[in-house]
């Protein structure tokens, strides 16, 4: 696996992301365990997510699937806030 450095903190993450806005839904707990296994081994480090992917799931999903592995991965997430509605002009 390629590694590139993030950032001045020393942090080195794959040059390849792992994407999960489907975990929780369409992949069930047991899909995304195997997935993040797989992505471990093959020295996958980096995994994207964000609060609105499933409604949450993802991120719910992830977390167990990250017991006892957070050492070996980084984990960009985003936070969203739904759009306020504006009125009419």
């Amino acid at each position: 696996m390629i590694y590139r450095q993030l950032g001045s903190a020393g942090a080195r993450v794959s040059a390849i992301g792992l994407g999960t806005n489907q975990f929780g839904g369409k992949v069930d707990q047991d899909g995304v365990n195997n997935i993040i296994d797989a992505a471990i081994d093959l020295g996958i480090n980096l995994i994207d997510t964000a609060d609105v992917y499933t409604q949450g799931r993802s991120e719910e999903t992830l977390g167990v699937a990250l017991k006892g592995k957070w050492d070996k991965v980084i984990l960009a997430t985003k936070v969203c806030m739904q759009k306020l509605t504006q009125p009419a002009h």
